[in-house]
């Protein structure tokens, strides 16, 4: 059994926003193997089912980003989840915009929802990392995040969603180190600035 832990904010406000990209991905994973994260359970939006043949729990968890730790705790101990087969899908300020990695443990790097988790479950677990790029000059970090995506950005999001979705299945499939290979050797898609429109 794997745990699929997307990152993101709960509500409307928040639907469009860089710091969603876990909850996009989550989203893309529960259309393509019918397991929609559709169910509220210990804090989190929750679907079920298989992923390239593995089962699985789907979550989104309903706190804020910097209390995703909780609910990720309870669904661990629930379903009797081992760290190392917790997948956890986030955007990264360090990856810039076009880009999908997979990483095993790691610092929190500033990010609310991963630093929440790291001080509740530990970090040995696996991260698939969508790119979002550093902000532009002059601009808070956290204000972007919380921004929209642009035109430019809009308009490759699907293709993005799609391959991070990829790079969860792979890891489920062929393991996090064969994963890693396969994903971290990749150029991004195509360079673009969150300016761009």
């Amino acid at each position: 059994m794997a745990l699929i832990i997307g990152l993101g904010n709960p509500g409307r406000r928040y639907e469009e926003t860089r710091h969603n990209a876990g909850f996009l991905v989550a989203d893309r994973l529960g259309d393509r193997w019918g397991a929609a994260c559709a169910r509220a359970q210990l804090g989190a939006l929750v679907g079920t089912g298989l992923i390239s043949g593995v089962p699985v729990v789907l979550a989104k968890p309903q706190g804020f980003m910097n209390l995703s730790g909780q609910p990720a705790t309870s669904l661990k101990g629930y379903y009797k989840v081992e760290l190392d087969q917790i997948i956890v899908i986030h955007d990264d300020l360090d990856l810039e915009f076009g880009t999908v990695r997979v990483k095993k443990g790691g610092g929190h790097g500033g990010h609310n929802g991963l630093r929440d988790l790291n001080q509740k479950i530990g970090s040995g677990f696996v991260r698939v990392r969508f790119g979002v790029s550093r902000p532009p000059e002059g601009w808070d970090a956290a204000d972007y995040v919380l921004g929209k995506w642009s035109e430019g950005e809009r308009a490759q999001l699907p293709d993005l969603v799609d391959l991070a979705a990829d790079a969860v299945e792979a890891v489920l499939r062929d393991g996090a180190q064969q994963a890693m290979t396969t994903f971290n050797a990749r150029q991004p898609q195509r360079h673009l600035s969150s300016m761009d429109a």
